[in-house]
């Protein structure tokens, strides 16, 4: 055991926890089979919260923790401000291009292109979290995160919804269109020609209208998109969270106390999150208040958990799968999302190696969810094959 934890020095932990999400992530987006899934490998189709709904705020939340660690390094390195903004910059642009990249390819036509998604939001909230980090204190940053969240429930709680196209179809149907078909809503109350309540529902809330009035392009969910800009600000303090607790680790110096702290703070934001779940749900779709603190309490008591474990008790020798993929996070991420194109189209004589699969392991007996998480759980091994290859050659792509 070792009783010195120096996050100013790269944490494997930290490494670890990155790449075992960006893993999970690959798992999650590329089954064998849409058909044929675990329920806990699905997003929650409206409230609630399934296991993968725990994989986007986990890299937000370290997304967070690493601009703290990597900033304070290099401002005592007497990094020039100016500089930092231009390297802020620069990266932002290339995640945020990188993630339209990944929507237009193969075919590149901007018909139907979709401007919001995964990386254009950690783009996003990289950013913003850049800049408040080296122009706040962390007492700011605490009341900015604060106020962020409470206006933002306020503005879902209280503020009447316009009615738009999308609105009058449902209060005559009582359903809103989505990516499965329709979707039924609940009660939503007229209250005159022009507004209704406010509301949680999918597609008819505050945050769905102002995306459809503010965001161009296509959305995920037809109606409302879970990476559009209105949930992007309690995404944004999900990345404040973690630079907090980067600073946490930065300031207390005893391994125990810093390691004591560090959970405790992670399961208030969780016992804090779950309490206000009982008026703002937990929503990944709207990234709502209540769930942005109680991911980040899971996420800060997973990163507890992987200080005791890696750092302190020196157990690295297991989390290889996690470093490789954690070393060119980005990097594997966007290669999965490219190589879609071999393995989940219909290149071999009109058949897909992804129904190929499924049609051999069921035909023998083997369950078609378990088929499916097989084939999930090989692509990612597959993704991790090049990642192996540049880690082993010291090669960390910088975005």
């Amino acid at each position: 055991m070792t009783n010195s934890l120096d996050p100013a020095k790269r944490l494997i932990s930290l490494d670890a926890l990155r790449g075992y999400t960006i893993a999970v992530m690959v798992i999650v987006n590329d089954p064998g089979s849409w058909s044929h899934v675990y329920p806990p490998l699905l997003h929650a189709e409206w409230h609630g919260i399934t296991l993968t709904d725990l994989v986007f705020p986990f890299f937000l939340f370290i997304v967070g923790v690493s601009i703290t660690l990597a900033y304070t390094k290099r401002l005592k390195a007497g990094a020039e401000k100016k500089d930092l903004y231009r390297k802020i910059v620069s990266r932002a642009v290339k995640i945020m291009l990188l993630g339209w990249f990944l929507w237009l390819w193969p075919n590149f036509s901007l018909e139907g292109m979709r401007y919001v998604g995964v990386l254009p939001r950690i783009s996003i909230v990289f950013l913003v979290c850049a800049v408040l980090f080296l122009n706040t204190t962390w007492k700011q940053q605490i009341w900015i995160a604060s106020a962020t969240l409470l206006a933002y429930w306020v503005l879902m709680a209280l503020v009447p919804v316009p009615i738009d196209d999308v609105i009058r179809d449902a209060l005559a149907t009582g359903q809103v269109q989505y990516s499965g078909g329709m979707l039924e809503i609940g009660q939503i109350r007229q209250i005159s020609d022009a507004f209704i309540a406010a509301n949680y529902e999918p597609g008819v809330n505050i945050t769905a209208w102002l995306d459809r009035l503010l965001v161009p392009g296509r959305f995920w969910q037809v109606t409302w998109d879970p990476e559009g800009l209105m949930s992007t600000f309690p995404a944004i303090v999900t990345g404040m969270l973690g630079m907090l607790v980067g600073k946490v680790l930065l300031t207390i110096d005893d391994p125990y106390r810093k390691l004591t702290w560090v959970f405790f703070i992670g399961f208030s934001l969780y016992l804090v999150g779950g309490a206000w779940g009982w008026s703002m749900p937990l929503n990944k779709n709207l990234w709502s208040s209540s769930y942005t603190l109680w991911t980040a309490g899971m996420c800060t008591m997973g990163l507890a958990a992987c200080i005791l474990i890696v750092d302190m008790l020196g157990y690295a020798r297991g989390t290889m799968l996690g470093r490789v993929y954690g070393a060119n996070a980005i990097a594997s991420y966007v290669l999965a999302g490219m190589l879609t194109v071999v393995f989940y189209s219909d290149i071999f004589g009109g058949v897909s190696l992804n129904g190929l699969w499924m049609d051999g392991l069921t035909s023998v007996g083997i369950a078609p969810k378990l088929s499916s998480l097989g084939y999930a759980v090989l692509y990612m091994l597959i993704i991790y094959i090049p990642a192996y290859a540049l880690y082993r050659k010291q090669i960390f792509i910088k975005v």
